[in-house]
């Protein structure tokens, strides 16, 4: 059994994944959507919406995302966070895991242009 808790002080953070445990997959928080135009090459993302709303570019569409959603973003599509409320809060997944320079270098950043913005 493993029980981790969100430092709440912090915008997003990590609970767990490859490079603390045995998870092939990385589980981390925000309470706040992050405006950060990028696009993984690898990794398939999955956010699942806590509390709050928040707006998210996917390519050329804007999301609402609400209480209950579920938002999964395949590799290679562009995403960024535009708005989020004040009571925001959202679990993400990231699969597979990855560990240090692998997942920073798979996470590329693109023009805000792509998505429109």
């Amino acid at each position: 059994m493993r029980m981790e808790r969100a430092d709440s002080t912090l915008s997003k953070g990590w609970y767990v994944g490859p490079w603390n445990s045995d998870l092939t997959l990385s589980i981390g928080y925000a309470n706040v959507g992050i405006d950060e135009p990028h696009l993984h090459t690898q990794i398939t993302e999955i956010y699942m919406v806590a509390h709050g709303n928040s707006f998210v570019r996917i390519e050329q569409e804007t999301i609402s995302l609400c209480a209950g959603d579920v938002l999964i973003v395949e590799p290679g599509e562009a995403h960024t966070f535009t708005d989020s409320s004040s009571d925001y809060f959202h679990f993400v997944l990231h699969t597979p895991g990855l560990v240090g320079e692998q997942a920073r270098a798979e996470k590329v950043p693109v023009a805000r242009s792509r998505l429109g913005l």
